[in-house]
């Protein structure tokens, strides 16, 4: 029996504590859930994102290789050009050995009619024997005369020509090399968009790949606060069977006793001998009633600060760049292996390692009042352990993922966050 009331008395000393506790955890699972939902709404919209980019990209690769394309078709064309140009090059050398020679009859022919020509036509004038002959040579004269002629015309006609070809190919040449250099300048402008896109998109990735990290290890809080509150629960539901096991076996032991007695008041009455009564145990005592510095609920305001340090973090603030997270305690910077000091006396709730809040201290001050020392390099009190105030609990640290040496301060009023600074006296 004096067993089944301590266990009564144990559940009734632990039992709101383990109550503000599954508040608070559900508070956090909550919490996190909803930052589940709003990293996935957010990795939706990177995807998307990711996706026009991607889209855009394809165009421009597209429109790059069609440019590339249409460059490469003109590279032909110049190819072509160029042997043209080599063939009428050719051709040029060729008729201007030709022109040479020519050049060079010509003026043998120009020379020898200019020597010769007036003498003969002298001797014709003056020779008026044969008519005949003079008529014919007249006429010879006349033939060779235009034959002369035609071959310069012919010749600078051709000579004519090939300046004109000439120029349409330089021409077209300088065309194409024009259009050659426009096409190159859309295609390194593209290549460009394309690198930037291309950074955009790296970006992007890196983004999802660190959303994806961040909504991993929310999905793992997700689990671990899960299996926290599990556990609380199953304590709490095993704690409430075995009180009421408890209080069944009382019930019956008192049952038993009260038969007990009348049967023993019966025997008394009937024997005549008087016998000495048995003694019945006291009342049982506990330390559930002790108090450490006074009712929490009084101490607004006075109450001393863990540690010495300067406020990193405000109750409220948004936490880092997510301005949905806000700061539900405040950050203490302090140097690493400093001691903790409880804010209060009570008694230790938990004292472990969480994820996202590293090593722990949780110490419930009754009446639904909870207070929170976390990121500790070590812990000096292990759960159940009785603490008064300022009396040390863990040391600083940077556990939990956290980048410096800061602790970690909140206070919890019915499983509601509560601004520590209203609490604590006012640092000067």
């Amino acid at each position: 029996m004096l067993r089944a009331l301590i266990l009564i008395a144990l559940t009734c000393l632990f039992g709101p504590a383990f109550a503000d506790e599954r508040a608070q955890t559900q508070q956090q699972l909550d919490a996190t859930r909803q930052d589940i939902a709003e990293l996935k709404k957010l990795l939706g919209q990177l995807q998307q994102e990711k996706s026009g980019v991607q889209k855009d990209l394809r165009g421009t690769e597209t429109e790059i290789g069609k440019l590339q394309k249409q460059v490469e078709a003109l590279q032909q064309e110049l190819k072509k050009t160029e042997g043209e140009l080599e063939r009428l090059d050719k051709e040029k050398k060729k008729l201007q050995s030709a022109r040479v020679e020519q050049q060079r009859l010509i003026a043998i022919q120009a020379r020898s009619a200019y020597q010769n020509g007036r003498e003969e036509y002298l001797k014709l004038l003056l020779n008026q024997q044969n008519p005949e002959k003079f008529a014919r040579t007249l006429t010879y004269y006349d033939y060779l005369s235009q034959a002369r002629l035609e071959q310069l015309r012919s010749f600078n006609e051709t000579l004519r020509q090939l300046a004109n070809v000439e120029k349409d190919i330089a021409l077209q040449q300088a065309q194409l090399l024009a259009q050659q250099g426009t096409l190159e300048t859309q295609r390194q402008d593209l290549e460009k968009v394309r690198a930037e896109r291309q950074q955009v998109l790296a970006k992007l990735n890196s983004d999802v790949k660190a959303r994806d990290q961040k909504l991993a290890a929310r999905e793992q809080d997700q689990a671990d606060l899960a299996q926290v509150l599990k556990t609380i629960e199953q304590t709490l539901a095993r704690q409430a069977r075995e009180a009421e096991e408890a209080r069944q076996r009382a019930l019956l032991a008192a049952q038993e006793a009260e038969k007990q007695r009348q049967r023993e008041a019966l025997a008394a009455n009937q024997d005549a001998t008087p016998k000495k009564p048995r003694a019945v145990p006291g009342p049982l005592v506990s330390s559930d009633g002790a108090t450490f510095g006074g009712a929490f609920s009084a101490a607004r305001g006075k109450l001393p600060w863990p540690v010495n340090g300067r406020l990193l973090a405000r109750f409220g603030e948004t936490r880092g760049d997510d301005s949905r997270a806000k700061w539900d305690g405040v950050m203490i910077s302090a140097s690493a292996g400093s001691q903790v000091h409880a804010v209060h006396g009570g008694r230790v709730v938990f004292a472990d390692w969480l994820r996202g809040a590293g090593l722990l201290v949780i110490l419930d001050h009754g009446n639904g009042y909870l207070s929170l020392y976390g990121h500790n390099q070590s812990l000096l009190k292990n759960a159940g352990d009785v603490v008064k105030s300022g009396e040390a609990i863990s040391t600083v640290g940077n556990s939990g993922g956290q980048d410096t040496a800061a602790l970690y301060f909140a206070i919890r009023q019915q499983g509601r966050p509560s601004d520590p600074t209203q609490w604590c006296r006012a640092q000067g």
